[in-house]
Parts: structure tokens; C-alpha cells; sequence
């Protein structure tokens, strides 16, 4: 019998926790967010070492996965920011970045063709960062323990600075990609 179905319902669970996270920060029950959030992270590093050790790779997975982190993130941070425990400026950031990179996607896929969106390692150190500010945040509002205010500070400055730096890297790339292919479609091939 064939497991190979296993990352991708982790993937989906993932992306259900983002409902309760949400949920949890904006009733002020931070303990209860702290867990799901860190369940939400485990649940990443579980499905990937599963897909990467059995080979269990899949198109859907590839999709899903980086929609899950997204919608984990986003959940945390629209309410971090509702509940006055974020910056709207940063919340705007790293919002305003994903709608680049989605409108751009698409915008890509219908003018020029499709697209390899795999993330590159500024995009993975951008989630890291992020994942690591709200987890902090959370902690933070828990009675478990303080967050040094600088800390926080710092890791809010961090976000922005990858946040900003991984934005305008997919621009960069996608549009020198676009060139290179609008342009090899135009060299004719000679007879």
C-alpha cells in the first residue's frame, strides 16, 4: 500500500490550520495560537522530510505547499496587526509582496508562457524570518516568557528587509526572464 498521498494531506491540514490560528490571536488566546502555529510549522518540516525521503513528490504538492506557508502567515499576520501586536506597515509588506508575486505569476503565465515559480533561498530565508517574527510575537503575548522589545523590533526589521529584498528579486528575475524568452521567440530559425 502506497503512502504517497501523506504529504499532500499534511499540506491540506496545514492550510485548514490557518482558520483557528487566525481565530485564537484575535479572542487573545495566545498559548492556544503558539501551539497551532507551531503544529502549522511541524507539520511543513513533516511533510517535506516524507516527500524527500520516499519520494513522494507530486505537482499538487509542489502547489499546495508554499500556499499553505502563505496562508499560515497571512492568517498570523492579519492578526497580529487587528489585535494592535504588529505593524500595519509591516503586515502591508509582507501582504503587499505576495500580491506581487501572485499578480506576477499570472501575469507571466497568460503573456509569456508558464512558469517555474520554485522558490529561490532568499524567498525560503524570507519565510524563515517571518515564521520566526510571529512565533516570537506569539511567545511574546503568552505568559511563558518576555521577548526583549529590541528583539522584537529587530526581527520586525529583518522581515521588512527580506520581505522587500525577496519582492523585488522576483520582479528582477521574472522580468530578465521574460526578455530572454520574448526574445528567443523572435529569432527565426534560418533554412
Amino acid at each position: 500500500m502506497s503512502f504517497a498521498w501523506l504529504p499532500n494531506a499534511i499540506t491540506l491540514t496545514r492550510m485548514a490550520l490557518a482558520v483557528p490560528l487566525a481565530w485564537l490571536i484575535l479572542e487573545g488566546r495566545y498559548g492556544p495560537a503558539l501551539v497551532v502555529a507551531l503544529v502549522g510549522g511541524g507539520s511543513d518540516a513533516v511533510d517535506g522530510w516524507l516527500a524527500k525521503r520516499y519520494g513522494w513528490h507530486s505537482w499538487l504538492g509542489g502547489v499546495i505547499d508554499p500556499i499553505a506557508d502563505k496562508l499560515l502567515l497571512v492568517a498570523a499576520f492579519t492578526a497580529l496587526t487587528l489585535e494592535g501586536e504588529s505593524p500595519v506597515w509591516l503586515f502591508a509588506l509582507v501582504l503587499g509582496r505576495d500580491l506581487v508575486i501572485v499578480v506576477g505569476a499570472v501575469v507571466y503565465h497568460n503573456w509569456i508562457g508558464p512558469l517555474d515559480a520554485s522558490p529561490t533561498q532568499l524567498s525560503k530565508f524570507t519565510t524563515l524570518v517571518q515564521i520566526v517574527y510571529v512565533l516570537a510575537r506569539l511567545v511574546d503575548l503568552t505568559p511563558v516568557a518576555a521577548v526583549p522589545g529590541p528583539l522584537t523590533t529587530g526581527l520586525a526589521w529583518l522581515v521588512a528587509a527580506a520581505t522587500l529584498a525577496s519582492g523585488i528579486d522576483y520582479v528582477v528575475r521574472w522580468s530578465l526572464k521574460a526578455r530572454r524568452v520574448r526574445a528567443a521567440a523572435r529569432i527565426e530559425p534560418r533554412a
